[in-house]
């Protein structure tokens, strides 16, 4: 059966995508066959641990399976306004009215779910019960409960789940920090709607970003468990018998159709507590905003920006108003640390803020112009507005016309006017040069410059004209920083010439 929430993404094209694990596939759930008494202790080998059997007897009547159903209505005749196929003109042949006693579709999806309190709350993904009219939990006795929503959060691709029940099998949640590349794990789960599987391996990697999580709130431990689609919001436990991850997302080189290659994700236990405390209290997620876009500082654009301190993250931008602002922070600061921990890492910054509660004073320290100077910033509340991004798009004519400037950069560029900001959604007094037309066989390109940005500075020289640009250039022969905005969004940009 169509599965349908099963999202994919672009990973890398000659290698293959990400996909959230959920299942799409309809089929009878295999029950578990009940195992033999386990020995007290694990059994071991010349010193080498030969079953799990005592871990999995512990872990696995807590991690239930999830059966998620939606109705589709037939869509609208007048129309046929957001067809989601895109397909309008082609709809709009086929206008006539559906029979009366037509039923509407019913669409299943299965995943997983880990059970974390015996009263019946339960961990699972957004993505495996968003949209859902009816939610059913089989437990791994085969006792079905109906479950009702409690909170869901997508920029953490988290929801909780509760089924009425006293004295479930629970799982206790392990701190996710302590977790070291190398610890044997085990997932477990519903794959593919068969029934519960359990899968063994190791942490592969820590603080991984997937980009598929709207907002980037990711901090993935990565597992070579094998997990495929289905296991969604299923259980990735220590030999101790902890939850230390909720599993999520696969690296799969056939996308929808494809299944495990050792690449899997799942969000620490760590995240998923913060995210189901604030659920449980509030229904939602509080996260802290500073307000400034953000890049790691490489050794190359620190060079292409003679800057000596090549350690730290850098700021883009500072919105107007926000926290940062409020700090004193300006673009071009590198932050080398928060709160006295030093920071290296984008992401790692990224998390730190939104995981700190709105209204908490946050001491950053930065380095501007060589020095090292510390501010302190209260941090505001962070909406889904703010995670919005602005369209991007083309420039009116206005007579200005664009001047080719193909030389080292190859681009064609055009000063920001009124009109054209109105377009790219800037600020009316904005300036900067956009990007009319590119070389795609130029250095611009290569670096990722596209039509529609708007390029700020040059060597952190503003330009206005290409006059300007020009001038910043003179005498630079082997890479360049340019800062650009796009879509509402400013960071730097190494282009090599």
């Amino acid at each position: 059966m169509f599965n349908r929430k099963f999202l994919t993404i672009v990973f890398i094209s000659s290698i293959g995508f990400i996909s959230s694990c959920k299942a799409g596939l309809l089929g009878a759930d295999t029950p578990v066959n009940a195992q033999p008494a386990a020995p007290a202790e694990p059994i071991v080998v010349n010193g080498m641990r030969t079953s799990y059997a005592d871990v999995v007897d512990k872990t696995s009547p807590a991690v239930v399976r999830i059966r998620a159903e939606i109705k589709e209505t037939a869509p609208k005749q007048q129309g046929f306004e957001g067809n989601p196929l895109g397909g309008d003109d082609f709809f709009r042949q086929f206008q006539q009215r559906p029979p009366q006693n037509q039923r509407p579709k019913i669409d299943v999806g299965l995943g997983s779910g880990v059970i974390v309190n015996s009263d019946g709350t339960i961990l699972t993904n957004n993505h495996v019960v968003d949209g859902a009219e009816k939610i059913t939990v089989m437990t791994n006795d085969n006792k079905t409960f109906t479950a009702k929503v409690i909170g869901t959060d997508k920029l953490s691709d988290l929801a909780v789940i509760r089924i009425e029940g006293e004295g479930l099998p629970s799982l206790p949640l392990g701190n996710s920090d302590t977790v070291r590349i190398g610890d044997m794990v085990l997932a477990i789960g519903n794959p593919l709607g068969i029934g519960q599987t359990v899968t063994a391996g190791i942490i592969s990697a820590k603080g991984r970003k997937t980009g598929l999580s709207d907002g980037s709130f990711e901090d993935f431990l990565q597992t070579d468990a094998p997990i495929n689609r289905g296991n969604s919001g299923g259980a990735l436990v220590n030999l101790n018998g902890e939850l230390i991850g909720i599993n999520s997302q696969i690296l799969s080189p056939g996308g929808a159709s494809g299944g495990n290659i050792g690449i899997g994700f799942s969000i620490p236990s760590n995240m998923a507590k913060s995210v189901m405390d604030q659920l449980l209290k509030d229904g939602k997620v509080h996260r802290g905003r500073l307000g400034i876009g953000l890049q790691d500082l490489s050794s190359d654009l620190a060079e292409a920006l003679d800057m000596k301190n090549v350690s730290g993250i850098i700021i883009g931008s500072v919105l107007k108003g926000s926290a940062a602002d409020k700090a004193g922070l300006k673009q071009g600061d590198i932050i080398t640390a928060v709160n006295g921990e030093k920071i290296e890492d984008g992401n790692v910054l990224r998390n730190k803020v939104a995981g700190t509660a709105p209204g908490t004073e946050i001491k950053l320290t930065i380095s501007r112009d060589g020095k090292e100077q510390e501010f302190t910033a209260t941090l505001e509340e962070l909406n889904s507005d703010d995670l919005k991004k602005s369209p991007s798009g083309q420039g009116d004519d206005d007579g200005t016309k664009p001047q080719n400037q193909g030389g080292k950069l190859g681009v064609s560029l055009q000063p920001v006017t009124p009109q054209i900001a109105k377009q790219l959604d800037l600020e009316s007094d904005s300036e900067g040069l956009v990007v009319t037309e590119i070389d795609p066989t130029g250095a611009a390109a290569e670096a990722g410059i596209a039509r529609g940005d708007v390029i700020l500075q040059v060597n952190k020289k503003k330009v206005n004209t290409v006059e300007d640009v020009k001038s910043a250039l003179e005498g630079v022969t082997d890479k360049v920083a340019l800062l650009v905005s796009r879509r509402g969004q400013t960071s730097y940009v190494l282009v090599r010439l």
